[in-house]
């Protein structure tokens, strides 16, 4: 390991730190929450539809009644998957986002379904961010975080290794730290 330049890995380890923290931060926050069950919020709007034909469990059409119904109240389209959630002879769709998701479900009445627009309070909008709701630039930012997050794992791993006072320390460290993770998967 001595064939890497410690100055060098130490100018990686700092600036790549300091630009990945407020992805580390919320990824940290939101996680840990969301661990305990704080979720976050949503401020729900529920709409009546008049529909010509009962609703279907057809992805491509409940997709395209949404987006219209949206499009009326000059909302744009979640920024996440659009499925069909299904509960035994019943169904809704489900269209989530980072920053609001729609549902639409049939009622009782077969020709009135129920359209309901939840748009997220900012922590929950982190949380969902967290859970790979937004967009396509989220996503890859988020990769790269991951990346960048083994990166400093390991130029830090390195940087301890060639250390000789902290040799010992990391090896034992990173022992226990592989025993605690296998137990910790075994016991779950």
């Amino acid at each position: 390991m001595a064939m890497f330049n410690r100055l060098a890995l130490m100018k990686a380890h700092v600036i790549l730190a300091a630009f990945v923290l407020p992805a580390a931060i919320l990824f940290l926050v939101t996680g840990a929450l969301y661990t305990w069950g704080v979720k976050g919020a949503y401020d729900t709007t529920a709409y009546e539809l008049s529909l010509d034909a009962p609703l279907q469990a057809d992805l491509p059409t409940l997709v395209s009644l949404a987006a219209a119904e949206l499009q009326k109240r000059n909302l744009e389209v979640p920024s996440g998957e659009a499925k069909i959630k299904r509960a035994g002879i019943s169904f809704k769709l489900e269209w989530t986002g980072s920053r609001m998701d729609v549902v639409i479900e049939p009622t009782t009445q077969p020709l009135v379904a129920r359209l309901k627009i939840k748009r997220t309070s900012l922590h929950r909008q982190f949380v969902q961010l967290h859970k790979a709701k937004g967009g396509i630039p989220f996503k890859v930012y988020a990769a790269l975080f991951s990346a960048a997050l083994l990166l400093l794992l390991i130029t830090g791993f390195v940087m301890a290794w060639q250390t000789p006072i902290l040799r010992k320390q990391t090896a034992v460290s990173a022992s226990l730290g592989i025993v605690v993770f296998v137990v910790m998967v075994a016991f779950s």
